[in-house]
């Protein structure tokens, strides 16, 4: 990696804190949720001491337990705290939203929890009007390098790229992607013991904390639906082929991965379509939301792709994903991202759409020359959307960004976070 990769002890400014900060000035509870070893712990410290407020962690099994025997004597004993892994206990829930009623001063709480605490089913009751979410996945390439909010999305749905501009490489691509985000992976600086981390995260997962928030007799198949779904990740989602490994109906497959969706592991991207089109494939895409992890799960490192450099094309896929997901958090409008394919098996690797309905199709090529072939998913996008069509993007490993057509645009990786 690059030499601002972060190391121990090293505080790296996340762009979420401003809007953690701006939102416990007006409500009631703040929520900041993203995957294990993301960040969340030392941002909320972070937040505790500058606000002179109690830091507790439900992964203290003496808190944890009080939380549980008794959730409204820990919440009144607590009237303001940031309380961390709120997901440990449950039932503190509806404590947190029992207190913050009788007295609704804004910033009462700012909990934390390794999964999408308002989603899934560990929450028993909803805080509808009461919190605001902030999601936090491992570092983005901005944060890393110590610049500011990327304007690649706002950019994309304006159309606004130069014609033609000579940018550079993007630096040390194929080591940003097989490094990831995850602060502990990054602070070790040897590969080989980055990926020992990623990989001993990945069973940590599977074997703790899927227990934590669901009853799950199989842990072992826990494990082994990581590995598959690390082979598959990128392609089109087959659960009766999931299940079929595994020993289980599709039903099963299915409510497991949502239990993997819910810890930030992965995330199922839908299919875009309009139901005037019928020739569009419907089913979602399976990807992870860490370039680092996917790449130790598969086992490829620097020496597998430069013997083939095929091996980049699914990681460098996601690796996008990730950065787009991470800039998509942080905006005001909400972006919602989707995948093209129709019957024809022609496809766009990632559709991109804000309200009311403006799409930005990206494709991601691993090589550094793009050809003409590489706009036909765009350009049948482009005709799906229509007048919607903001503009479509190859990004690739070259060094120029470029207007090849109306609204399409070839420009480096780089461009997401340095524009």
């Amino acid at each position: 990696m690059p030499n601002e990769t972060p190391y121990p002890g090293k505080y790296v400014p996340r762009h979420a804190e401003a809007r953690v900060r701006v939102a416990l000035a007006d409500t009631r509870i703040v929520a900041i949720v993203g995957p294990r070893q993301s960040g969340k712990t030392t941002l909320a410290r972070r937040i505790a001491h500058d606000h002179g407020r109690p830091f507790i962690t439900l992964d203290d099994d003496q808190y944890r337990r009080f939380a549980e025997d008794d959730p409204i004597g820990f919440t009144r004993g607590n009237p303001t705290a940031v309380i961390d892994e709120v997901q440990r206990a449950p039932g503190l829930i509806l404590a947190i939203k029992q207190v913050v009623d009788e007295d609704p001063r804004p910033g009462r709480y700012l909990i934390t929890g390794s999964v999408d605490l308002f989603k899934g089913s560990i929450s028993p009751d909803s805080l509808a009007g009461r919190v605001e979410t902030v999601e936090l996945l491992p570092f983005s390439q901005a944060e890393i390098a110590g610049a500011g909010l990327p304007g690649f999305l706002d950019r994309a749905f304006a159309g606004d790229f130069p014609k033609l501009v000579k940018t550079g490489p993007t630096a040390a691509l194929t080591e940003r992607v097989l490094a990831g985000g995850f602060p502990e992976a990054l602070s070790r600086a040897v590969p080989a013991r980055r990926r020992n981390w990623l990989l001993s995260y990945a069973r940590s997962l599977a074997q703790r904390d899927v227990s934590d928030i669901a009853a799950i007799g199989k842990l072992d198949e826990m494990t082994r639906l990581i590995d598959h779904a690390a082979e598959s990740a990128g392609q089109l989602l087959n659960l009766s082929g999931f299940g079929s490994r595994l020993g289980v109906d599709g039903k099963t497959v299915d409510r497991w991965l949502n239990l993997f969706e819910h810890m930030f592991l992965i995330r199922r991207v839908r299919a875009w379509h309009r139901n005037d089109l019928k020739r569009l494939v419907r089913k979602p895409k399976l990807h992870f939301l860490d370039s680092g992890l996917l790449a130790a799960l598969r086992g490829v490192d620097a020496a597998t792709i430069g013997r083939d450099r095929q091996q980049v094309g699914a990681l460098l896929e996601c690796f996008v994903l990730s950065e787009l997901v991470k800039a998509a958090a942080l905006c005001e409008e909400a972006t919602a991202l989707s995948h093209y394919r129709d019957k024809d098996q022609v496809e766009v690797d990632l559709v991109l759409e804000r309200s009311p309905g403006e799409i930005v199709g990206v494709e991601i090529k691993a090589g550094a020359t793009v050809r003409p072939g590489d706009f036909k998913g765009l350009a049948r996008l482009k005709e799906a959307a229509g007048q919607r069509f903001a503009c479509g993007i190859v990004l690739h490993d070259g060094e120029r960004v470029q207007q090849t057509a109306p609204k399409l645009f070839a420009m480096p990786v780089s461009a997401l976070w340095e524009t």
